[in-house]
């Protein structure tokens, strides 16, 4: 259920439609509009008296939502979302005119190859730094992270480069700390469907990058981004990172139809991720190319200094030289799909 107010509603009118809808034990998401403001309702099993609701002053009408996502649709909001991430060199938008670039190693192995790969990470014009201090992997054998240690080596990254830090939350208990330390929180995607980390990050107060999960439907890609923004977290931005298929000749099958799929459905941003997505270092920049071109908001990059030795996914690892070639040719896509890269 939706409850659309006046465009000259006041906010003394929306709290009281909000105080109202939780009065009746339910959960109300106040949406503002660039027009006006949407209130989402949650945790209804049966019908609402949408009169008492309608009567109320500032209130337009009450549309139901037959979808089974809620706040991520376009029915709740019919602007895009953009989230602005703080950093120290300035405001980051992802889901603006302005496309966002997210570069850095799969993992933080050491302080020296973290400082080495922001420098160029920095230099090739990148907005935000990614690495991980947790890394859920296949084998028990193969390097997990430098867990802490790792987030205090990315926040020095911040410190010195101005770069914002994106990286990934495993669990509960790591959620915590990525939050203190990071800008954006990452949820993989082998936890897009772990419902209770979800639930935890709707409760953070930093933005948060959902990755889809390698078998996961559209709709269930959207139902995953419900569980966050259920919780009171609407800074979410969604990642396609490839999917699960036959194919034998990358590692995933990179899903570029999505993003018009996700962009019809949801005013949620949507990046893409083609390290992950083929899992072929030779193929990172094609399909970074593709991603702009079919409407992506930005993508999500795994460089390394020197792959061959990375102890994760050096084989899908750009150098930074080929770093600053996808910056110059995004760029130059960009223009042609009415789009910037600052």
């Amino acid at each position: 259920m939706l409850v659309v107010m006046q465009s000259h509603a006041t906010e003394e009118q929306v709290r009281a439609v909000c105080d109202r809808i939780e009065s009746l034990g339910l959960r109300a998401h106040p949406i503002p509009g660039s027009n006006r403001t949407a209130i989402g309702i949650t945790g209804n099993s049966g019908a609402i008296d949408i009169g008492s609701l309608e009567a109320m002053s500032g209130v337009v009408e009450c549309i139901p939502v037959s979808k089974p996502y809620k706040l991520v649709s376009r029915d709740a909001k019919e602007e895009n979302t953009v989230v602005r991430i703080p950093t120290p060199a300035g405001e980051v938008c992802i889901g603006g005119a302005a496309l966002a670039i997210i570069a850095g190693p799969c993992a933080v192995e050491n302080r020296e190859q973290a400082m080495a790969v922001a420098q160029c990470v920095k230099k090739a014009g990148a907005h935000l730094f990614r690495g991980g201090a947790y890394k859920p992997r296949t084998s028990p054998y193969s390097f997990q992270g430098l867990g802490e240690p790792g987030l205090k080596i990315l926040a020095e990254v911040r410190e010195r480069f101005g770069l914002g830090i994106v990286t990934e939350a495993i669990d509960n208990e790591s959620l915590d700390l990525v939050e203190e330390y990071a800008d954006v929180i990452q949820i993989g995607a082998r936890n897009m469907q772990n419902f209770s980390l979800l639930k935890r990050a709707g409760k953070a107060s930093k933005p948060v990058l959902l990755k889809r999960g390698m078998s996961a439907t559209l709709d269930e890609f959207l139902m995953a981004a419900e569980y966050i923004l259920s919780e009171g977290n609407y800074q979410l931005i969604l990642c396609e990172r490839g999917v699960r298929t036959f194919s034998e000749h990358t590692r995933n099958t990179l899903d570029l139809s999505i993003i018009p799929a996700v962009q019809s459905r949801s005013h949620l941003p949507i990046l893409v991720d083609p390290s992950h997505g083929t899992g072929r270092r030779s193929k990172v920049l094609p399909l970074s190319r593709a991603a702009i071109a079919v409407g992506a908001d930005g993508l999500i990059v795994e460089v390394h200094h020197d792959p061959d030795r990375a102890l994760s996914d050096g084989a899908q690892s750009i150098i930074p030289e080929e770093l600053e070639e996808l910056m110059k040719e995004v760029r130059q896509i960009a223009s042609v799909v009415h789009r910037t890269l600052n």
